[in-house]
C-alpha cells in the first residue's frame, strides 16, 4: 500500500514537473538592459553605427507549444549615433524618423519557431515611420537563469538580428548615398515575475 501511494505521488510530481517545464511563461522586457543597434553604409566610405532604446514589451516563451510571442516598443527619439547634430537631423527630417509624427516603433510577432534550446526564428510585423512590414528575426544565444544580481528574478537574455530596407518604410532620405539596407541587432533581457517573496 505504501509503495502504491509513493508511486502515485512520484508520478504526480513528475507530471507536474513536465507541465511546468512545457508551460508558457511570460517575461517583461527590462528597458535598462535592452536596446536596438543598427549599422548603415555611408557613401560607400564607412559604416555608421547607432542605437535606439527599447522602452518596453513582453515575451512569452513556450518551447513545446505554439503560444510563444514577442511584442516590444522602441522610441525613435532616442536615436544615438554619437553625434548630436546628426541625431537631431535623423529625428526631425522628412525621410528619416520624423519623431513628432511617428513617435513609436513596434515589433509584434506572428510566429515563433524554436531550433533547440538556444535559437529561434521570430516572424512578425515591424511598424516604423507609420508603415508596417513583415520582418524575420534570427535569434540566438537564448540564456535563461536566476539573475546573479537578484535571486528573486529569473531572467532570459536574447540576441537577435535582421536586415531591412528603410525605403520600404518611407525613410528614403539620401538613398543610395546613405545605404538603403540597414543591419539591425537587438539585445534583450527580460524578467519573469518574482518567484520569491
Amino acid at each position: 500500500m505504501n509503495k502504491t501511494i509513493i508511486g502515485l505521488a512520484a508520478t504526480g510530481m513528475l507530471a507536474a514537473t513536465a507541465m511546468s517545464a512545457n508551460a508558457a511563461e511570460t517575461y517583461t522586457v527590462d528597458p535598462s538592459h535592452t536596446y536596438g543597434n543598427f549599422e548603415i553604409g555611408h557613401m560607400g566610405l564607412s559604416t555608421m553605427h547607432g542605437r535606439i532604446d527599447v522602452t518596453g514589451g513582453e515575451i512569452v516563451m513556450d518551447r513545446e507549444g505554439d503560444t510563444s510571442s514577442v511584442n516590444v516598443t522602441l522610441d525613435p527619439a532616442t536615436v544615438d549615433t554619437g553625434h548630436d547634430k546628426r541625431d537631431e537631423h535623423l529625428r526631425d527630417t522628412e525621410g528619416f524618423f520624423e519623431v513628432d509624427k511617428y513617435p513609436e516603433m513596434r515589433f509584434k510577432s506572428t510566429r515563433v519557431t524554436f531550433d533547440g534550446d538556444d535559437e529561434a526564428t521570430v516572424e512578425g510585423d515591424l511598424t516604423m515611420h507609420g508603415t508596417t512590414k513583415p520582418v524575420t528575426l534570427d535569434v540566438d544565444d537564448i540564456v535563461c537563469k536566476t539573475n546573479p544580481m537578484d535571486e528573486k528574478k529569473y531572467t532570459c537574455g536574447f540576441s537577435a538580428e535582421t536586415e531591412i530596407k528603410r525605403s520600404e518604410f518611407g525613410m528614403d532620405k539620401y538613398v543610395p548615398m546613405v545605404a538603403d539596407e540597414v543591419d539591425i541587432q537587438i539585445e534583450v533581457e527580460a524578467n519573469r515575475p518574482n518567484d520569491k517573496s
